[in-house]
């Protein structure tokens, strides 16, 4: 499906952004550390509040959290909805999910595999011929989704984050990201290392749009959305705001006075995640949709293993295990095996998370001062811990 060519809008005339920079309120002031919380276990209130204490703080603003499952519930808000006003953070508010877009793309695919509409051992150049050159013939469309495919990352205007902010309006075609990255040698050959990157999901995105004759946004709303009553989940297109309610993301760069601060960073395009990043969600449509999930309701039978199935590989650039299945990602938390994604967009950082047998999930949205740096986010890996164990 032909996509709009690549424009540049113009901010000023198209949105009416106002995009000043903005500042922490004095020492942190603002709403208790949990303006909003319900739990059904004492301990992992406690654990859960320690972790949120510090918000609103230098590299996070606000944070939404729900721990579900059979070793207890607990949900939670903390920050403050904008640093204009500093009333407290909308614990129902939507927000960009980043990379966990992935797992729902995986889904689809896999469900699509489920009905012999995709095979995931043919390659992705017999479904896309007139995109996939001959040098990418090996790459199978199950590589594409466990990242094992070697195909580089596509080229994206600016490299820091105030080049990316003043290009944040930039539409990108999915067809031209593909010929971008597929026009460069692969880093390696099929199914031999695994280097996480979009472009794989870009082309899985391709994929579910040609075996459906749809597009990728109405297979999702079809197949998952509406199934199972997400109605605060949408995939935005082209639309750089987040519809209806929502928290405030904040990014610190270097402002337009040459000093370093905040700046409101909520109305960003992401037309170049696409398929691999472009989600906006709450955290109960997150948390009742890794409930579903890993009750096997989205992906059935066999296929679901898949999900939870990392390629015996190494990463690539280093000889570190692979830890990257179809969509998802595991993890050694508290001496039990986590299965999970984390996302992340300027001002939003998201994750899910899950013990195989669904006794203890967690969803959270933390806005992330940094939410793309190469460290994790503080708030964000003490809610981990709090939920899982340490490492």
């Amino acid at each position: 499906m032909k996509r709009t060519t690549r424009t540049l809008l113009a901010a000023a005339l198209v949105l009416g952004v106002a995009a000043g920079p903005a500042v922490l309120p004095a020492a942190a002031a603002g709403p208790s550390p949990v303006a909003s919380a319900h739990s059904s276990d004492p301990a992992l209130e406690t654990a859960m509040e320690a972790a949120l204490s510090t918000v609103p703080s230098a590299d996070t603003t606000a944070a939404l959290v729900r721990v579900g499952g059979a070793d207890g519930v607990w949900r939670g808000s903390a920050g403050v909805h904008d640093l204009k006003t500093g009333r407290p953070a909308d614990p129902d508010g939507r927000f960009r999910v980043g990379s966990v877009t992935k797992v729902f793309t995986a889904a689809v695919a896999l469900q699509l595999a489920g009905e012999g509409r995709l095979d995931l051992d043919r390659s992705a150049r017999s479904y896309l011929p007139e995109l996939i050159p001959a040098s990418y013939a090996g790459v199978t469309v199950r590589q594409l989704l466990d990242h094992t495919h070697g195909i580089p990352a596509a080229d994206l205007p600016g490299t820091t984050v105030e080049e990316r902010y003043a290009n944040r309006f930039l539409i990108h075609d999915p067809e031209d990201l593909v010929r971008s990255a597929t026009s460069k040698d692969p880093e390696f050959a099929p199914g031999k290392r695994q280097h996480y990157l979009n472009i794989g999901y870009t082309i899985a995105g391709l994929l579910i749009e040609r075996v459906t004759h749809d597009s990728y946004e109405h297979q999702v709303a079809r197949r998952i959305l509406e199934p199972l009553g997400l109605r605060d989940t949408y995939l935005p297109g082209k639309n750089p705001r987040i519809v209806g309610p929502h928290n405030h993301g904040y990014q610190t760069m270097t402002l337009d006075d040459g000093t370093t601060g905040l700046r409101d960073v909520s109305v960003w395009g992401t037309t170049e995640a696409w398929a691999a990043g472009d989600l906006v969600s709450t955290t109960a449509d997150l948390e009742r949709f890794t409930k579903a999930l890993f009750k096997g309701r989205i992906v059935r039978g066999p296929l679901l293993e898949e999900m939870f199935t990392v390629p015996k590989v190494t990463a690539f650039g280093s000889e570190e295990p692979a830890a990257y299945s179809v969509g998802l990602s595991v993890k050694t938390l508290g001496g039990r095996e986590v299965w999970g994604k984390t996302g992340g967009r300027w001002g939003y950082n998201a994750a899910i998370g899950s013990t195989r047998d669904g006794s203890r999930t967690l969803v959270y949205s933390v806005n992330s001062t940094d939410a793309k740096g190469q460290d994790m986010n503080e708030v964000a890996m003490k809610l981990m811990v709090a939920a899982f164990g340490r490492p």
